[in-house]
């Protein structure tokens, strides 16, 4: 008997919406890295910033079309 392998689901429904993200995040830390003076050394805080202003961004924005949403 051999084992059924595993199928590999996708991260994402729609992998360009992640493409999308991921590169709205790639130009904002570049912008932070600029406005630091180019001074190299912290890709990894101006990407975790990024991400924490990119995808915080689009959770209040799906919560405010929830809450506009359920309004009659």
């Amino acid at each position: 008997m051999t084992a059924k392998p595993k199928s590999r689901t996708p991260r994402s429904r729609n992998p360009s919406s992640s493409n999308e993200r991921t590169e709205r995040i790639r130009q904002r830390a570049h912008e932070l890295y600029v406005q630091r003076g180019r001074v190299d050394g912290f890709a990894l805080d101006d990407w975790l910033q990024a991400e924490r202003e990119i995808l915080g961004k689009q959770k209040g924005q799906k919560k405010v079309k929830a809450a506009s949403g359920s309004q009659c």
